[in-house]
């Protein structure tokens, strides 16, 4: 087990958000690498929900999540001599499965940080795509000082989970897709943890409409990014409980700024909530998402008086679920 150490050194890629035009260069350097994931509907859910839903799936991207635009953005981004050097990262499974293939599709090491905590199937994926893995703790302390010393022992580049806006810019890649596959929406859904997505996304969706509302669905358990806006200031006292746990990061610095600057809104969802969207979409659509996908279509149901009546994109962020243990068994 990795020992605690002070914070991490920060890439100087996250010390600046990315724009429009980051995303669409991430989009041009991501093609040969990542999939263009599909955008399904369904009538059944539609009916129920009042509106219309088109559903972004990445759920079908490469490591079965989003992640995967922003790591290839990041290690891509890399100068020859700093790739070589190899990239490290902290994460509960889908970042850093994402970080390993995007650094094997480069040929360099990977090293990722994870709490013992973690998803098996996650960690399972993280250790096929190649990377080393170093165990902590399950806080993000831990998980923080575990990088920054891996860091400090190996040269490697830090690639933030969410911070970082070369990931913020892949991440907003799969809100552009949406647009120019469906045309104008009248909102975004989306997930909301550590708000590497929410933040891609509202960057992608308000350049291309600048009308369109961007909502991020976020866990009650682990709701500092609501609190966050609420109070005007960064909230970093929660402890995070609940089910989504891809979304029990807090929320960056950068990307707090971005939802300011975009005039995001976020939905507190209970985890019932979203554990009875992910069962519907299994027997609706036929299709496997983890509950952090979930809660973006639990933000909607729950909603009515929001979203019905709407032309409404929901980003299903990922796909990676624990078969042994289903949230309804």
């Amino acid at each position: 087990m990795i020992a605690p150490m002070p914070e991490p050194i920060q890439s100087p890629a996250s010390a600046v958000a990315p724009g429009f035009a980051d995303v669409e260069r991430a989009a041009q350097r991501i093609a040969p690498h990542a999939a263009r994931t599909p955008v399904l509907r369904s009538r059944s859910i539609d009916a129920l929900a009042g509106t219309t839903l088109a559903f972004k799936c990445e759920n079908f991207q490469r490591v079965g999540a989003f992640k995967f635009r922003g790591a290839c953005n990041a290690v891509w981004s890399l100068s020859d001599d700093v790739a070589a050097r190899g990239v490290v990262t902290h994460s509960s499974g889908n970042h850093g499965a994402a970080l390993a293939l995007a650094a094997r599709t480069r040929g360099i090491p990977a090293h990722v940080v994870v709490p013992e905590s973690a998803v098996k199937s996650k960690l399972a994926a993280i250790e096929a795509y190649g990377a080393t893995l170093h165990f902590c703790a399950a806080t993000i302390a831990a998980r923080e000082a575990g990088a920054a010393q891996v860091q400090a022992e190996t040269g490697a580049e830090l690639v933030h989970p969410y911070t970082d806006a070369r990931v913020i810019a892949g991440q907003g890649t799969a809100a552009l897709e949406l647009l120019h596959e469906v045309g104008d929406l009248d909102v975004l859904v989306a997930p909301i943890g550590g708000g590497g997505l929410i933040g891609g996304s509202a960057i992608a969706a308000k350049a291309l409409n600048p009308d369109i509302e961007i909502w991020g669905a976020e866990p009650a358990g682990a709701d500092d990014a609501y609190q966050s806006l609420r109070r005007g200031a960064r909230v970093t006292d929660i402890v995070p409980n609940t089910v989504c746990d891809g979304l029990r990061g807090l929320l960056g610095e950068i990307n707090l700024a971005l939802l300011r600057r975009y005039e995001v809104r976020v939905l507190p969802v209970e985890d019932a909530q979203t554990i009875a969207a992910m069962r519907l979409v299994f027997e609706r659509m036929k299709i496997v998402i983890e509950p952090s996908s979930a809660i973006a279509l639990a933000a909607v149901l729950g909603h009515p008086g929001i979203f019905r009546g709407r032309r409404v994109g929901v980003i299903f962020s990922g796909g990676n679920v624990d078969l042994d243990r289903l949230p309804w068994q």
